[in-house]
């Protein structure tokens, strides 16, 4: 009798440590970098800098081949915080605000100021018991609650963070220095450090590879002695400042391994945008302006080939970004997924790993991955649209207001009304363009004329979406001057408001 009751409580002993299993909450590290392109990491095809730690993560876990942000900023941190599309939550234009409003097509007003009320990833983490904070590059806000360089440690609980580390110091962003990234990766072991009690999340978001672009002197030397030079593309400090970014990954697994958190916890890396391929002159364009310019470039950075483009482009090379998610305790190792990804998905797949789904009051725009990385597809996603909105002008990228949707293998470009060709040159008027990305990554093939079905079935979805949020395709703009289309101001003109 007695040798029976120890089995049942054996047996239920054993059956309550698999639940706890089953049910336990991961730490989970969210590594946001700034600018940094899809071809930067060797584990993607990058040739000038090795990056040896971001291939380890990559081996570790499961990289993804086609996954999307926006082409700027702070649209995608307010996507990666809110899990939705820049339709939804509007803020689809850096801040603080400038713009074109002389311009032939109209700029259709944004968000200005990311709001307290609006539900996040971390603060719905945080209800699920979750330790959270964040450190480093903000975005989101331009007064008293943050700025570009920092939410406000005083403010961080309004966007559901218990600690946000303060601003990096600005001697880091001078020469020699490396724009904060060993003050971030310190930051945030020290965060796990007081936290290991519990389940934490932590939001660690660079400055590196932003322009201004500096790098440790040492680092920089070393490409110099490799034949890398001051003018890009590829330029010593840049090539270096990626070096550095890597590094910090060596050195913040080497940390959670010595705190004994690196099995319990999920990194999720990506970044903000596309790489800088090139910057274009705006700025000395004649007088009056000519009806359709044709802009130089300004400087040249990192090239993105095989993708089109960079950073505020609509085209593969600003929306297309590296993204590993690496859990070695219980999800796939050394994983490439082809499926297409957006960082809408990286909210639901929090709140999944964290068993705490939002209420109806936040509505996400994206799924959870674990079904796609744990069986390697998931059938919600294989034709799931991806979708772009960027009604707005930004002339140091050639950008002109423009949305996309991709669907499987092909994506679809509406140009509202000006557009600027491979060669810089304005392009005025409506414009379509259609590529098969499976086949054609570098969109150089347009098949609107020959698959005018596959264009028109697109349109009506992206249309369609457009409408659902409540978002219109821009207009002519009422307020063209033809002699200051092309200028860009800080200056708010009155007609214009905030949303």
């Amino acid at each position: 009798m007695v040798l029976f009751l120890r089995s049942i409580v054996f047996v239920l002993l054993l059956a309550s440590i698999c639940r706890a299993e089953e049910t336990s909450q991961p730490n989970i590290l969210l590594i946001l970098t700034d600018d940094q392109g899809w071809t930067t990491l060797g584990c993607y095809g990058g040739k000038h800098v090795p990056t040896p730690h971001l291939d380890r993560l990559a081996e570790s876990g499961t990289r993804f081949t086609d996954a999307y942000v926006t082409s700027q900023c702070t649209p995608t941190r307010a996507t990666l915080l809110s899990g939705q599309y820049t339709a939804r939550h509007r803020m689809w234009h850096v801040i603080p605000w400038y713009g074109c409003p002389w311009a032939r097509v109209e700029e259709i007003s944004f968000v200005e100021q990311f709001p307290r009320d609006q539900p996040t990833i971390a603060a719905q983490l945080r209800q699920a018991g979750y330790a959270t904070g964040m450190a480093g590059k903000w975005h989101l806000n331009s007064g008293a609650d943050g700025n570009y360089n920092a939410l406000n440690p005083e403010s961080a609980a309004h966007f559901g963070f218990d600690f946000a580390a303060p601003a990096v110091p600005q001697k880091m962003f001078q020469p020699g220095g490396d724009r904060g990234v060993d003050y971030l990766t310190d930051q945030t072991l020290a965060f796990v450090e007081q936290n290991r009690e519990r389940p934490w999340f932590f939001y660690l978001s660079h400055h590196m590879i932003h322009g201004k672009v500096v790098a440790p002197r040492e680092l920089e030397e070393k490409y110099r002695q490799q034949g890398y030079g001051d003018e890009g593309p590829n330029r010593a400090v840049y090539l270096a400042g990626l070096e550095a970014i890597d590094r910090s990954i060596g050195k913040l697994i080497a940390g959670l391994k010595q705190l004994g958190e690196y099995e319990e916890t999920v990194i999720i890396y990506l970044s903000d945008n596309g790489g800088i391929d090139w910057r274009l002159d705006h700025r000395n364009l004649q007088q009056p302006h000519p009806h359709a310019p044709k802009l130089a470039v300004d400087i040249y950075e990192y090239d993105n080939a095989p993708l089109r483009a960079g950073k505020g482009s609509i085209y593969e090379g600003g929306v297309r970004v590296p993204l590993i998610i690496s859990w070695p305790k219980k999800w796939p190792a050394s994983q490439v997924i082809t499926t297409p990804v957006h960082a809408v998905d990286l909210a639901p797949t929090c709140f999944q790993l964290a068993g705490h789904m939002p209420t109806e009051s936040q509505t996400l725009d994206g799924f959870d991955l674990s079904e796609l990385i744990t069986k390697g597809a998931d059938p919600r996603l294989a034709d799931r649209p991806i979708y772009q909105y960027s009604p707005i002008y930004d002339l140091n990228w050639g950008l002109t207001p423009c949305a996309s949707i991709r669907v499987g293998d092909f994506k679809l470009i509406e140009f509202f009304g000006d557009r600027f060709d491979a060669s810089h040159q304005c392009v005025p008027g409506r414009w379509f363009e259609l590529y098969d990305l499976r086949q054609d990554i570098g969109e150089l093939n347009d098949l609107t004329e020959t698959m005018p079905a596959v264009r028109d079935k697109l349109l009506h979805q992206l249309r369609q979406w457009m409408q659902q949020n409540g978002v219109p395709a821009p207009g002519v703009n009422s307020h063209y001057e033809p002699a200051r289309a092309f200028e860009t101001t800080r200056d708010k003109p009155d007609w214009i408001t905030a949303r």
